[in-house]
């Protein structure tokens, strides 16, 4: 199963934002497949915070707006939304003890403490972060295999 992290559903509301067509793709494309899709709880509330807060958006989204677009993702009929359970201290604690997690990393640990628990196969994330997680398998599906990235000296 296919999760989806909070950048990619920031890219696919934004109109102005970088990767914003694209996204919206993906997004449209996994709630119209037969297959679930999932996303992790923590990424609804970061999509919310993001997406209604005044830096780094010239105009947020208003709060009506906010509320209807998580909304509409927790209608479509083949999201699971993922949630943490008794299980989840366990993975989280292995992961940060494995990645040397402190201060604002956990919020990304906890995503991928949750997409391992429930056998989240890859994270769609344009966050390089996750690297710190190898038991996840991560990729950017806005970026093609071939393209590079730009490298900075």
């Amino acid at each position: 199963m296919i999760a989806v992290d909070t950048n990619i559903l920031v890219f696919a509301h934004r109109s102005g934002l970088p990767w914003h067509e694209p996204a919206r793709d993906l997004i449209e494309g996994l709630s119209r497949a037969s297959a679930p899709w999932a996303v992790p709880m923590h990424c609804l509330h970061e999509f919310y915070s993001t997406i209604t807060r005044r830096k780094p958006l010239l105009n947020p989204t208003s709060q009506e707006l906010a509320l209807e677009q998580v909304d509409s993702l927790l209608a479509t009929d083949n999201l699971i939304v993922l949630t943490e359970d008794g299980d989840h201290w366990r993975i989280l604690r292995s992961l940060v003890e494995a990645g040397a997690i402190a201060g604002p990393m956990i919020h990304d640990a906890r995503i991928a403490a949750c997409c391992l628990r429930h056998g989240v196969s890859e994270l769609w994330t344009a966050d390089r972060d996750f690297s710190r997680f190898p038991a996840l398998r991560t990729r950017n599906p806005l970026i093609a295999v071939n393209e590079r990235r730009p490298r900075y000296r």
